[in-house]
This record gives structure tokens, sequence and C-alpha cells, in this order.
């Protein structure tokens, strides 16, 4: 069956349908892992993209219940060069088309991911429609023209737990982890740190994650646009007045530096992979990190007085983590838990451990 993506700048690309029938529109963005398609597409922070891989063969090694991210897929629709239906993996419960179209994720191969990817490095990511039933490419085009998108969008929502959980129950320290849509890979590093954590909804106020009497709070990753937010924004404003540790990842980042006073900008295609060069300025040493956002910290808007970049992403330049001057709060845009390294970034669930030790 054929599948057809188009652009919102007319582009289109037509290949050939391997996973769930239909039609999604999303942001067309790119990924540069050469494994983890598993956990990319089980990741929240996907949602409302359609994610292109940039490694031509993806799936060779299956799908497993280990490796999800959250309970589901989230990505929009996935786009790759060719796909294998050969699986290959001692850990392997099934194929990757089986697994996408179990869950009604729209996926085509068989197009220039290379054409595609140097497309939106050139002119930016774009607002995408991806069909098995509409074939008309102009049909398709006003439909990507006429999509949301992810500026201004609220996304937490659709990506956040209904209810207060405990991921597990014992340990020294209480973590509430202020769920944006978190890895279950964040919950489980925390459990490994011997940390209890309490897992809250995005849309919960400070009051409500106070009753928890939490000794640390984390701040989660998340899809969408972090200006669009501003109710977690107060939330995090009131909990900083009570001094108490808070550690922010990706979409987390974002939302202290907004909290900070600061500014929030989206870039031009984003960070999205597991091999992105991370400097720690106190060091000099260089991180090899994971990566997916499409929003970035404006370092210049935050008062300088207060808050200090701690990483630099030597790709652009961007900042990739920061600390507040005076209160027991710190961030990263990168995500420790993937641990691309594997352990370049571990050490910061140790930080975190040990400012809710010193409070």
């Amino acid at each position: 069956m054929k599948g057809i993506l188009a652009l919102e700048d007319g582009l289109c690309f037509e290949g050939e349908a391997f996973g769930a029938q239909g039609e999604r529109s999303g942001e067309i963005v790119f990924n540069t892992s050469m494994t983890g398609y598993q956990e990319i597409v089980t990741d929240p922070s996907y949602c409302g993209q359609i994610v292109t891989m940039t490694y031509p063969l993806i799936g060779n090694y299956g799908v497993n219940e280990e490796d999800l991210e959250s309970n589901k897929p989230w990505v929009e629709g996935f786009v790759v060069k060719e796909v294998s239906r050969i699986v290959s993996n001692f850990r392997a419960t099934g194929s990757l088309p089986d697994f996408l179209k179990k869950h009604s994720i729209i996926a085509i191969e068989g197009i220039d991911t290379r054409a595609l990817t140097k497309h939106i490095r050139s002119s930016g990511a774009k607002k995408a429609v991806i069909s098995t039933t509409d074939l008309d490419r102009k049909s398709l085009v006003k439909k990507a023209i006429d999509s949301p998108g992810l500026v201004g969008r609220d996304l937490i929502k659709e990506v956040t737990c209904k209810q207060p959980y405990h991921f597990n129950t014992s340990g020294k320290f209480k973590v509430v982890v202020i769920d944006c849509g978190v890895k279950h890979n964040i919950l489980r590093e925390l459990q490994l740190h011997g940390c209890h954590v309490h897992v809250f909804p995005a849309t919960s106020t400070s009051e409500e994650i106070l009753s928890a009497n939490p000794n640390g709070i984390l701040l989660s990753n998340g899809p969408g646009d972090p200006s669009a937010l501003p109710y977690i924004v107060k939330t995090v404003q009131e909990l900083m007045e009570k001094k108490l540790p808070i550690f922010g990842i990706c979409l987390g980042h974002q939302i202290l530096g907004l909290a900070f006073g600061g500014k929030t900008y989206k870039l031009k295609f984003g960070h999205r992979g597991a091999n992105q060069p991370v400097k720690v300025l106190k060091t000099g040493r260089v991180d090899i990190t994971s990566q997916n956002h499409g929003f970035c910290v404006d370092l210049d808007s935050l008062p300088k007085n207060e808050v200090e970049l701690t990483h630099l992403n030597l790709n652009d330049n961007t900042a990739e983590g920061m600390r507040h001057k005076r209160l027991p709060i710190f961030s990263v845009q990168y995500h420790p838990e993937a641990s691309p390294g594997p352990h370049d970034a571990s050490h910061l669930f140790n930080e975190f451990v040990e400012l809710m030790n010193n409070a």
C-alpha cells in the first residue's frame, strides 16, 4: 500500500506503508540515532511529531516489552528508508511493523530520507501530513498548512498521567516527579539512586505536590512549546520559594528557564539523536548525550546574577544546562537517563541526591 508524506512547503515523498492505515499531521523532524527506535517511538516527547530516522535500515532487532519508555507509542508518524521485517535478537518479542500496526501508528518506507533530512536542515522543521488514505498531493499539502503545528501548543495534557502514583515506595529520599511526559528510564534511574519516586500530573498545584512532603522535585521531559505552559511555570515558581532541590530534564529545563524569568525560542530543526557533544564548562569535559528537543532557553534573557550556564552544545553553542546561584536548582537540556556515553551523564542523578542530602 502506498503512503505519502507531504510538507507544508509543497515537498512530497511517496513510499510504501508498513504500519497502520490512516492519516495524521505533525511537525516533521529527524533523529540521527542508529539504534533506539523503540525508545524513540514510545517517548512522549515525540507527541505531535512525525519522526524520520536518518539511519537507512531500521527494525532489524525487533521490539520487546522491556525497552518501552511509556505505555504506548506517541509519534504521529514514522518514516524510514528501509524497514527490516526479519527480526534477529534474543530479546525480541515482535517486529517493528507489527508493533506500529498494533498501536495505530502510520509508517512509510522507501523514501529518500537523506534528501528529506537535508531539506529540514536547510529550511527548518515543517508541518506535515502522513497518509495512506488520501493520495492527492495538493490536498495533503493543504492539510499540512492547516494543521496546528507545535508553536504555542500545549501537548502536556495529552501525555501526563491522570492521577498521582508511586513508581516505587522505598528509598532514603522522596522525589516528586512532575510528569510532563516522563520517560520510564528517568523513574528507573531515580529508583537506582535510592529514591522513593512519587509521580504527579503536570496539572497538579504546588499545594498538592507539597502535601506529599518531598525531599526534591524532578521536572520531566515532555512535548511541545514550553511557552504554552504558564500553569506549570507558576507551580514551579511557587515550589522554588520552598527552596527544595529541583532537577529539570529537557522540557523541565525549559520550564525552569521560564520560571527564572527568561524566555525560550524555537530551534531551526532541533537536536534529536544519541551523539550530541556537550561541554561541561566547569571541567572542560565533553559528554556524548542523547537529545530530543526543538525549543531552547535564551540565556541572554536570564538574570545573570541569579543563573549561570553549566553546559554548552558544541554543535551550535546553545544552552544545554544551567544552575541557580543561590537555590539548589539545576537542569540539563539533554537526557542523562538515556546514557549513550554510556555513563557520561549518570553523575547528574548523584548531584541531585547530594543536593537532597545537604538540604
